[in-house]
């Protein structure tokens, strides 16, 4: 077996710190000790297109995202986290996802991350990972989203 293919069937779960992606790295977690699978989390990172190092030499996206990565590991199991390995890699997040889900059993992701429209169901992230993805795709919920009353069309 090649590299490659030495973890062809681990659950990825990408994290980028929001409750839904907490939630999924639970349920990620639970997947991956059921099936026997190693687990991965993943943050990513880019950098911004105005950042200058010379203007914020102590800053590092790489680190915020390390820091992310790791809290949000904490946030989902305490000091006691499961087998797993955590990951950070430079790229916009749906792509990262999708190429590594080449060689993956399962990719894991929250249905809502940080940032667009409070109002839409899935992200642009999952949305993307769901159409693109090379691996079956679960798409978890943070039990909170989606709270307020459906509208009721033609009610008379």
């Amino acid at each position: 077996m090649n590299d490659e293919n030495a973890d062809a069937d681990r659950v990825i779960v990408g994290v980028d710190g929001s409750a839904s992606s907490i939630a999924a790295l639970r349920y990620a977690a639970r997947i991956a000790d059921a099936l026997g699978a190693p687990l991965e989390a993943i943050t990513t990172w880019s950098s911004p297109p105005f950042a200058d190092t010379y203007l914020v030499p102590s800053w590092s996206p790489k680190d915020d995202a390390r820091s992310v990565l790791d809290a949000a590991v904490e946030q989902a199991f305490g000091a006691e986290p499961p087998p797993l390995k955590r990951t950070v890699l430079l790229g916009p997040a749906a792509g990262v996802l999708i190429g590594l889900s080449r060689c993956a059993g399962m990719l894991v992701l929250g249905s809502r991350g940080h940032g667009g429209f409070a109002g839409l169901l899935l992200g642009s992230v999952s949305a993307a990972c769901a159409a693109h993805a090379h691996c079956p795709v679960l798409i978890v919920r943070d039990g909170t989203e989606g709270t307020e009353a459906p509208a009721t069309a033609g009610a008379s």
